[in-house]
């Protein structure tokens, strides 16, 4: 509607006049001065519908459409990405609960099965489930279990974490396999689409080291660097650890300071250990003991865990200062105060008891091992192992079967080598019945002796002249492992000496059957030696002869298979090359037929009817010129149609 201009020019003139905004003091009292909530909330719906209406400025700049990514097209050999803790939630999580439960109560068997049983199932386990109990056979030294889990998991498509990796090269290592771990590092380094970790370096290191392979662990040190890892105190410690054993101080101290030049001072006391074995090495004891007031004093800037702690009190009680070091051990033990503080675990009683028992001290070292409780720590196989050992070794039988015992009463499973630490400490006691005993129980509880613990067991009873449990134990033997021919002629020369020829001679019958053995020619002439007295020495040829026969006898039938084998390898060659050449035969009304040579590429040929077993022979015609070969038969060929088939056919 048209404004008149009485009225446009007044509204004209008010549109000109400027307009006064409210003072901002205004506007913020009045914003943050309302009456009642119900005012509040009116004005903040107030604002919502104005800025429906009225959208802000900024909103209605005209901007570039957004294009969206164009995700090129994934390649299909580009390595997996492993999954991320994210997808652990659900059916998964209570799954990986589960399993979890299974391994708190150990029983790793149900844990491993299930995780087996569900790879295939609506609820796949994680990659982080699958870590869990590996972890747990790993603890628990059970490598063969590990790898076959690894094994399963990777065909079924898990993709391994860093983690998984990192298991697996701590197994190889642990069975003192470094080739096949730093293989799987490469393989690692090369494939997977992330980083080693510094831990994977730790494992690796820590490996090499215990292997004597000192030297590749350097290398190996140098590598992480260049990769740029910040120098990591742990590695170092390693390192220097392994120069002690060597020994090389010198070594030792340019480690550490190597390690000071790139982190400056050092505050972590894992090294300080190391440092100090160093300078005990080279005759520096007053700055080992320097090195060790500064790592322990009230004020010191150093970071003492109790690994740290366990490193200098090795480094005491091994170099004559035992008094330091059970004061320390002392302090230690004030201090901890699980969980802000922990200054002492299952190693720091484990260094106390070796002490204790250098210094002939045997009674205090069970005495402290058996304090472990009072600071929530539990024994496990190897520190029960290591204090039986001692006390084995210097006689206290009674004391080490106290604590074999108590291993059943805390929960410890003992392990092959705690049954060979009592089979000894029996046999020296002179109880071979009681070790024949430990024997039993190995193999009760489910453990697989190895031959060690056989020869063990067989050569106290031996000694003692029980040879016929020794016999049994190692007919045993003999079914379950690889016996090694050493172990043959050890046995064949107790059961001579003991006059037992009729054993001697099953023993060299079961030794011949196996190929991989064989009896030396001074063995064969102890056990006629031993026949001879009685007139028996022809069996012993009887028996060779006869093995000899039966060797003769493989031999043919392996010649006879061989030549079986490249007889129809060279029929089946020879037929395929005839059937591959489609060769066009003609036939004439006299049956005559003529067949191409470029085709058949033979120089004989034989046409012959397999019902009759007539033969056929190739005659060449006048008209060779024509490229043509002319074939007859003793009879007339009656051929009907104009194919002939490859069974008529030979060449």
């Amino acid at each position: 509607m048209a404004l008149s201009k009485p009225v446009f020019f007044p509204h004209l003139k008010t549109l000109s006049k400027p307009h006064h905004h409210p003072s901002p003091l205004y506007l913020s009292l009045r914003l943050l001065s309302f009456a009642t909530p119900e005012e509040a909330a009116a004005e903040r719906r107030r604002r919502k519908r104005r800025l429906r209406i009225e959208p802000p400025l900024n909103s209605l700049r005209h901007t570039q459409p957004q294009q969206r990514p164009i995700n090129p097209t994934p390649n299909p050999n580009a390595p997996k990405l492993p999954e991320h803790v994210s997808v652990l939630t659900g059916n998964r999580l209570n799954l990986h609960n589960r399993i979890l439960k299974l391994i708190r109560e150990n029983d790793l068997d149900e844990a491993a099965l299930l995780t087996r049983h569900s790879i295939y199932s609506n609820c796949r386990p994680t990659v982080f489930t699958c870590n869990s109990v590996m972890a747990a056979l790993l603890r628990q030294s059970r490598y063969a279990d590990l790898l076959s889990l690894h094994r399963f998991i990777t065909q079924a498509g898990v993709v391994p974490n860093v983690v998984t990796h990192n298991l697996l090269i701590n197994a190889y290592c642990d069975c003192r396999k470094t080739d096949t771990a730093l293989e799987h590092y490469k393989q690692l380094i090369n494939d997977a689409p992330f980083n080693p970790s510094p831990t994977t370096y730790r494992i690796l290191v820590k490996g090499l080291v215990d292997n004597n392979k000192i030297d590749r662990a350097l290398q190996l040190k140098d590598e992480m660097l260049t990769k740029g890892f910040a120098p990591d105190p742990i590695v170092y410690n390693y390192l220097m650890l392994g120069l002690v054993k060597k020994p090389d101080a010198d070594g030792v101290l340019a480690l550490y300071d190597e390690l000071k030049e790139k982190l400056g001072p050092v505050s972590d006391g894992v090294v300080y250990g190391s440092l100090m074995k160093g300078y005990f090495l080279k005759g520096m004891e007053k700055e080992a003991m320097e090195c060790y007031a500064e790592a322990v004093r009230e004020d010191s800037r150093v970071r003492m865990s109790a690994v740290a702690y366990n490193s200098v009190l090795d480094a005491l009680s091994k170099n004559g200062k035992f008094d330091e070091a059970m004061r320390l051990f002392d302090q230690m033990m004030e201090e901890h105060s699980p969980p802000r503080r922990l200054t002492v675990n299952l190693g720091s009683f484990n260094v106390m008891a070796d002490g204790f028992c250098a210094q002939g001290r045997f009674k205090d070292a069970i005495e402290v091992f058996r304090k472990m409780g009072e600071k929530r720590c539990s024994p496990d196989t190897l520190s029960f192992n290591n204090l039986i050992q001692q006390l084995c070794s210097n006689g206290m039988v009674a004391e080490a079967e106290d604590l074999y015992r108590e291993m059943s009463e805390k929960g410890v499973n003992p392990d092959e080598f705690t049954y060979v630490l009592m089979m000894d400490a029996c046999f020296a006691d002179n109880r071979a019945d009681e070790a024949a005993g430990y024997f039993g129980k190995m193999v009760e509880s489910g453990l697989r002796p190895n031959a060690v613990a056989y020869n063990k067991v067989i050569d106290g009873l031996v000694k003692v002249g029980k040879i016929d449990q020794a016999i049994v134990f190692f007919d045993q033997m003999v079914e379950k492992l690889k016996v090694e021919v050493t172990s043959y002629e050890e046995m064949l020369k107790v059961l001579s000496e003991a006059g037992k020829l009729d054993e001697v001679l099953k023993l060299v019958a079961d030794m011949l059957k196996d190929d991989s053995l064989s009896l030396s020619s001074e063995m064969q002439e102890f056990v006629t030696a031993a026949l001879k007295k009685e007139g028996r020495e022809e069996e012993l040829v009887k028996l060779l002869e006869e093995k000899e026969r039966e060797k003769a006898e493989a031999l043919f039938k392996e010649a006879e298979a061989a030549n079986a084998s490249e007889t129809s390898a060279a029929l089946t060659a020879g037929s395929s090359a005839i059937l591959s050449n489609e060769a066009k035969v003609e036939t004439t009304n006299f049956g005559e037929a003529t067949i191409n040579p470029a085709l058949v590429n033979a120089a004989d040929l034989t046409v012959g009817d397999q019902q009759n077993n007539q033969e056929a022979t190739a005659v060449e015609s006048d008209s060779a010129e024509a490229g043509v070969v002319q074939v007859s038969t003793t009879e007339d060929l009656k051929i009907k149609n104009d194919d002939v088939s490859a069974e008529q056919v030979t060449v």
